[in-house]
């Protein structure tokens, strides 16, 4: 039998990524709900999920494992406007 062993990064991306799709099936499944008790507890499940997938992402990026770059104001004011479009358009 082989020992084989995940490195940090791969172990901590796994981690990023079980945690988004936890947060994608939480959202989907509120939204299918007609409970609103099943609904908060979805939506406080889901809310959780996010803050433990920005502290994984917090430690990745701490140690240089997921590189990002800074947003440039021209791109954070088109997704402003692009989400309060979307915002208006769904009241």
């Amino acid at each position: 039998m082989q020992n084989s062993s995940m490195t940090e990064q791969e172990l901590l991306t796994d981690l990023l990524h079980t945690e988004r799709a936890a947060i994608k099936e939480y959202a989907s499944n509120c939204t299918e709900s007609a409970c609103m008790k099943l609904r908060d507890l979805l939506i406080d499940c889901m809310t959780e999920c996010s803050e433990d997938q920005f502290a994984v992402f917090e430690q990745m990026k701490q140690r240089n494992l997921y590189k990002t770059k800074p947003a440039e104001q021209q791109e954070i004011t088109t997704a402003k406007q692009e989400m309060n479009t979307l915002w208006l358009q769904t009241r």
